[in-house]
């Protein structure tokens, strides 16, 4: 349908004031922390003017069926049953609580990626540390990456001590998006379960988690769906729910997966219930078909990028989605605290919000593409960073 009440509207700037975003500011990071638009940050405020103007009520009578309503209409976003995800503040909250729900023993391994989100990464090494299990990591190639290259790291790091493979489904610092149901594929055919974190999926891939085969997968909705930070979820195979517990238990305890999940004590839970606004709001801007322009952009805008600064990209478009890895023409040693230096002179100097990772041994733009972004943008942002470069250079 094309009337006026179901066209998508136009993106890029011409819809930049949906949101509240900081216009002294170039945005090209939607992948770090997101941003609410303004109808979605309107539908939580009421569910907050619900919750307040009487809460015994509201916790009581209202909460339990709205809760369950807003994973069921998650669910149908993601592929997956309502009543098999459960609420969390963050992907990382949700490995969290898969981790430390699991019994190791000494002598096993908990295989992870060398790519793998640093957070989850501490998580396993601690549940290995008291279990005096083992931590091993497959390291991925990199840069120029290939599916059957990254199945194979993975395969080749499997053993008879394997307990659990941890793997994000698109990379943080590198941002790649990785041949997930291949990975999962493998660990199966050797009897090893697999936790996924999908921090960066719901909103920039399509996602199918019934079909996926994982036996876990914790995402974030505050990303790239756009929902009010503090909105992810967790979701479990019907057959791994026994056993799993959230990080905080309290009453719902052995009442369930979802009774314990949806209750771990007093909180906000506005940024769950908003999470039917953020699929509205994310379905008017089109849906797949915004995923697939966000992709497209993305895509152009990393080439744009790399002819202004005469270099590469980290791998090809079969590995990105709505982010893209720009070699950064810095010398010198590719530190985390120089990186850090660096994306702190992007934000305070050149008032640009991009991160700056160092990735197998070199310095990597990480450019993401939102509704509100459009070529200009990153037009600005080549720009920027040539200047950047340059005085590095001059430095060294």
């Amino acid at each position: 349908m094309n009337d006026a009440a179901t066209a998508v509207p136009a993106l890029g700037a011409a819809i930049r004031r949906e949101w509240r975003l900081d216009p002294d500011f170039l945005t090209v990071n939607h992948g770090s922390f997101g941003a609410a638009p303004l109808a979605v940050l309107a539908a939580q405020e009421e569910w907050r003017r619900k919750l307040e103007s009487q809460p015994t009520r509201f916790m009581r009578n209202v909460l339990p069926g709205a809760l369950r309503r807003a994973a069921e209409r998650l669910g149908r976003f993601v592929g997956a049953r309502g009543e098999d995800i459960g609420f969390v503040d963050n992907a990382t909250t949700g490995c969290n609580a898969v981790l430390r729900s699991l019994g190791f023993a000494p002598g096993d391994e908990i295989l992870v990626l060398d790519h793998g989100y640093g957070a989850v990464r501490n998580t396993v090494r601690y549940v290995a540390e008291c279990a005096g299990a083992r931590m091993v990591e497959a390291a991925l190639p990199f840069p120029q990456p290939s599916a059957d290259g990254v199945v194979a790291a993975v395969a080749s790091k499997l053993s008879a001590r394997t307990r659990l493979a941890v793997f994000d489904h698109i990379t943080s610092h590198s941002a790649l998006v990785l041949p997930i149901a291949r990975m999962v594929a493998a660990c199966r055919d050797r009897g090893v379960p697999v936790l996924v974190d999908g921090a960066h999926g719901p909103g920039m891939v399509d996602l199918d988690l019934t079909a996926l085969g994982a036996d876990w997968y914790s995402g974030n909705c505050h990303k790239w769906l756009s929902a009010p930070k503090g909105c992810a979820f967790l979701w479990a195979r019907k057959d791994r729910q026994e056993g799993l517990h959230p990080a905080v238990v309290s009453h719902g305890y052995a009442k369930g997966f979802t009774q314990e999940f949806d209750w771990t004590g007093t909180r906000d839970p506005s940024a769950y219930l908003a999470v039917d606004a953020a699929i509205d709001f994310h379905e008017r801007l089109g849906g797949g078909a915004l995923r697939a322009r966000n992709a497209a952009l993305a895509r152009e805008a990393a080439e744009l990028v790399v002819r202004r600064l005469g270099t590469g990209t980290a791998a090809g478009p079969e590995f990105h989605a709505a982010m893209w890895l720009v070699r950064a023409p810095i010398e010198g040693p590719a530190t985390a605290e120089r990186a850090q230096a660096l994306r702190g002179r992007l934000l305070d100097e050149f008032k640009t919000d991009v991160p700056l990772h160092p990735v197998g041994g070199a310095f990597w733009l990480r450019l993401s593409a939102q509704a509100y972004n459009e070529l200009d943008d990153f037009a600005r942002l080549a720009e920027k960073a040539a200047v950047l470069c340059d005085s590095e250079r001059r430095r060294n």
